[in-house]
């Protein structure tokens, strides 16, 4: 599947996301009918006043000199135009806007994700929609919704009202974005349709199994060709969509398809669960993990790669896997690792200039214990890969252990946590330190045990990297003492606390300014505190680029604790976590709340993202 901006039928803008536009059913009255051709655009466009007499004589001289076998609105969007009124480019997209315009019908980007591509083939064929350049992207009981780019040739209409026993409404669509999404759609919907006929039954045992007598032809197997090109297109639509995560569920009657999109979980597709069975079986196989074993979670992961695209070089793509046993089949948890977005320069991930500023100079001290707490998905392996990526020169040995390692990186030494064989947290950090390490990165700090080795290693000398999951950076301190370790050792080796939290960035294409968030409203929500400066808020819109959610991308909010002597008098010799906490903001710590709120106020997000995602702030 090649590269795309967007993915299923998506509304034009200022329409609801939720359902595709409302489309007429036939272009405006006293328009010429049949198939288009550049020299009626190029009337119109004159007609119109997007294009001189001048640009019409130079543009037809060209076209002339020779035939082409590409789309009207193609070839024009390739000859240079430019409005002159506007001086704006008139690219083929332009051109396709305007022409559904003219024609008295709406413009529509595909969007992938909203196409139920399982009913598109059961609306017509795929050399029918090639024949006719058109594509349906939305079937309801009463309609069909069809994306076209020869918005004047509608005689085939009746014929597929006829046959759906539906009324069709046609819309507009980029004719190359027609072309892509036809061969995919179809070979999509080919092979999973190849892939259901191959076996009834799914290897899977659902908990609530229906015996159906007569109809189990055997499993589905994994190298099918139809379950191969199945998962093929699923890992490259994810790519694509900048997924981070990818589920496969399987419930009572359907397997579903899940990515989650800048931190929300989106449908995808759906599929009988003799493909989803066969789907899993494949990704397992391709992960090196047992197969016929499905009645305990098991963990893989896979290394492929990205063919190349927009001018961009194939790269690797980590995707680590994780399967549950679940009451209707094998579920499985895909978390992509994309190293453009897993690894950046710590100018990257969002600090603020004081908190930037406080997590180099930790980060370079020779000695102690720093943690990075937050919740699961809240960028905490962002963090430390970036963080250590910078500190991997050739003078320093970076040594890890995790559970699972969530990225190769050639920098670092990495060990994976093996319980089966006795080589936990605690077992490997041990070993580590007999690998003369300058920098250790601890998985997660989980018992006491693997703290002791944490603090052992900080009084030796080493730089300690670990998580915790904690809601704030003070909750850490108390989150040590609770596991058993002494005050004295927390005071004596802990250095720094970064707790994190990723909100939601507010699309740059389609923002607008928010009149109702006003200064005294982020002042009430981060009391006691008060904001200083320029207040700019913004607030979401949708469009193509952000899939009419308003969001695209993820920012991070950060809390840092620095662990100096005054500090240090409220965790030795008893946690005092409220004095401490009441210390650190003396100190200049700033709440994940008011971090956030500051990115509120100079445009980046928004209020309501902030209080979804940051803990509330103590009186």
């Amino acid at each position: 599947m090649n590269r795309t901006k967007t993915a299923a039928a998506s509304p034009p803008a200022g329409s609801p996301a939720a359902a595709p536009p409302a489309a007429a059913k036939a272009p405006a009255a006293g328009l010429p009918r049949g198939r288009l051709d550049w020299p009626l655009l190029l009337q119109w466009l004159q007609q119109d006043g997007w294009i001189s007499a001048e640009d019409v004589e130079r543009v037809a001289a060209r076209f002339r000199a020779g035939a082409s076998s590409l789309h009207a609105l193609v070839r024009l969007g390739g000859a240079g135009l430019v409005h002159q009124g506007s001086g704006r480019a008139l690219d083929t997209e332009a051109l396709t806007e305007w022409l559904a315009g003219r024609c008295g019908l709406p413009y529509l980007r595909i969007d992938p994700l909203r196409v139920d591509v399982g009913r598109v083939a059961e609306v017509m064929s795929v050399q029918y929609a090639q024949l006719r350049h058109a594509l349906p992207v939305s079937v309801s009981a009463s309609e069909v919704t069809i994306a076209t780019a020869e918005p004047l040739d509608t005689a085939w209409v009746p014929e597929i009202e006829a046959h759906t026993r539906r009324a069709v409404k046609l819309v507009v669509a980029h004719p190359d974005d027609l072309r892509r999404y036809t061969t995919e759609f179809y070979a999509l919907a080919k092979s999973v349709r190849a892939a259901a006929k191959s076996g009834e039954s799914s290897a899977a045992a659902s908990f609530e199994q229906l015996v159906e007598l007569g109809r189990s032809k055997g499993p589905l197997d994994a190298n099918d060709q139809g379950v191969v090109q199945v998962v093929d297109w699923l890992w490259q639509y994810a790519f694509d969509q900048r997924a981070s995560d990818i589920h496969l569920e399987p419930r009572r009657d359907i397997g579903v398809i899940r990515f989650r999109i800048d931190g929300v979980l989106h449908s995808v597709y759906q599929v009988p669960l003799t493909v989803m069975g066969a789907m899993t079986a494949r990704i397992k196989l391709l992960g090196r993990m047992d197969v016929v074993e499905k009645r305990r979670p098991l963990d893989g992961r896979i290394k492929t790669l990205r063919p190349e695209s927009d001018r961009r070089p194939g790269r690797e793509v980590e995707m680590r896997l994780s399967t549950l046993p679940t009451a209707f089949g094998e579920k499985m948890v895909m978390r992509i690792f994309d190293p453009e977005a897993a690894v950046k320069d710590l100018a990257a991930l969002g600090f603020g200039e004081k908190e930037a500023a406080g997590w180099q100079q930790l980060i370079t001290r020779p000695h102690g214990i720093v943690l990075v707490t937050g919740p699961t998905g809240s960028g905490k392996t962002t963090t430390l890969y970036s963080t250590l990526k910078s500190l991997a020169t050739d003078e320093v040995n970076v040594c890890t252990i995790e559970d699972p390692i969530e990225m190769i990186e050639p920098a670092f030494n990495q060990t994976q946590v093996q319980p089966a064989l006795d080589l936990g947290f605690a077992e490997g950090l041990r070993a580590l330190m007999r690998q003369d390490p300058d920098i250790i990165m601890v998985g997660e700090i989980r018992d006491l045990a693997t703290a002791e080795m944490a603090i052992q290693a900080a009084l030796t000398g080493h730089l300690v990297f670990s998580t915790l999951h904690t809601n704030d950076a003070v909750g850490a301190v108390t989150r040590l003492a609770d596991l058993g370790v002494p005050g004295y050792l927390i005071a004596a080796t802990v250095i720094g606390v970064l707790a994190q939290r990723l909100a939601r960035t507010l699309c740059p294409a389609c923002k607008a300014r928010d009149e109702g968030t006003t200064r005294e409203l982020l002042d009430e929500a981060v009391r006691p505190w008060r904001l200083s400066g320029g207040v700019r808020p913004y607030r979401p819109v949708g469009c193509l680029e952000c899939r009419h959610t308003g969001y695209r991308g993820r920012a991070g909010l950060y809390e840092l604790l620095v662990m100096n002597d005054a500090a240090r008098a409220h965790v030795h010799p008893q946690v005092d976590a409220a004095a401490l906490r009441r210390r650190a903001v003396k100190d200049g710590m700033r709440p994940l709340r008011l971090a956030g709120a500051m990115k509120v106020a100079e445009g980046l997000t928004t209020l309501d993202e902030v209080l979804r995602t940051t803990p509330g702030l103590d009186p």
